[in-house]
């Protein structure tokens, strides 16, 4: 993706130039990771830009935050409008949204507590996340040898900036077998979820997803393929997926605020139902893109319009 120099950046209330929004080279998220963010986005609608599920979001960013006590010292709807701001201050339709929270320079150590907390709002243009070939066509993935942290280890229902380099080994170890993306096992060596996705398998017609007791996130793109599929009639469950199970699965797709909802065609370069996009995933991804492109009632009430 390709960066406009005159982007400007929300960093507490103020828009700077992307070459002007820097934070100190000391400041504790360098060191130790100590950041929580969320990936949101807006969608350009025939009435104007609209962003998908942006309450939902910024109630995860300060719930992840709460769990690292970080207090974000803005309200639910000062941080929505924010990113309505942002992406009216970059004149952007549809586009990526990036907020970020994380503690800045106070002092070095491990403790952050006498470091400012500190927030910041990106936009950018930004397509499909694993490939548009493989929106329709389906993604070719691998099982990773990494798992996801065990309970009491790493929080995962906090979107935290570490847990992402458990993330990144599993997304740079399948790309160095070929696989467009990784799925990972929990600690119990049940199915999880992708390096930054989560995912669903088909089975004679129902949807199965993991819960949160598989270390997984709990995905706002998730939560909605849930509700629309069962607005379809589609019988929807959570539950612990064996790594098999995925082999033997009519369908297997993940979601995400990036991924969307890709359809899976291989896991383990074993063809999955017909190798190809099936049709319940088909179906939920032109039920979702109607709505999030205002092509049909919003009766979700998902959609915040920027203007």
């Amino acid at each position: 993706m390709a960066f406009d120099e005159n982007m400007k950046i929300w960093m507490d209330g103020e828009f700077k130039e992307l070459k002007d929004a820097n934070i100190s080279i000391l400041a504790h998220v360098v060191h130790y990771g100590s950041a929580v963010f969320e990936g949101i986005r807006c969608y350009d609608t025939p009435n104007g830009p609209a962003i998908f599920r942006v309450r939902e979001h910024m109630q995860r960013l300060i719930n992840s935050a709460k769990i690292y006590k970080m207090e974000i010292p803005y309200t639910l709807d000062e941080l929505v409008e924010a990113c309505k701001d942002t992406v009216r201050e970059n004149n952007l339709k549809g586009c990526y949204i990036r907020p970020i929270t994380y503690r800045g320079f106070g002092e070095l150590g491990v403790n952050p507590l006498n470091c400012p907390v500190e927030t910041a709002i990106a936009a950018w243009e930004w397509g499909s996340y694993i490939g548009e070939e493989e929106m329709e066509n389906g993604a070719n993935i691998g099982i990773s040898t990494w798992r996801k942290p065990a309970p009491a280890t790493l929080p995962v229902l906090a979107k935290a900036g570490a847990n992402y380099m458990n993330s990144q080994l599993a997304n740079l170890e399948a790309g160095e077998h070929g696989y467009d993306e990784a799925i990972m096992l929990d600690v119990e060596g049940h199915v999880a979820e992708g390096s930054g996705e989560n995912l669903f398998i088909v089975e004679d017609g129902k949807l199965i997803t993991p819960g949160l007791g598989n270390s997984i996130l709990s995905g706002i793109t998730r939560d909605s393929v849930m509700k629309i599929a069962a607005d379809l009639g589609y019988e929807v469950k959570e539950d612990n997926i064996s790594r098999e199970r995925l082999y033997l699965a009519d369908e297997v797709f993940f979601t995400g605020t990036a991924a969307e909802i890709t359809p899976i065609r291989a896991v383990d370069n074993r063809k999955i139902g017909e190798g190809r996009r099936g049709p319940v995933a088909k179906e939920l991804q032109e039920t979702f893109f109607n709505i999030v492109e205002g092509k049909v009632e919003d009766k979700f009430g998902w959609l915040t319009y920027v203007d």
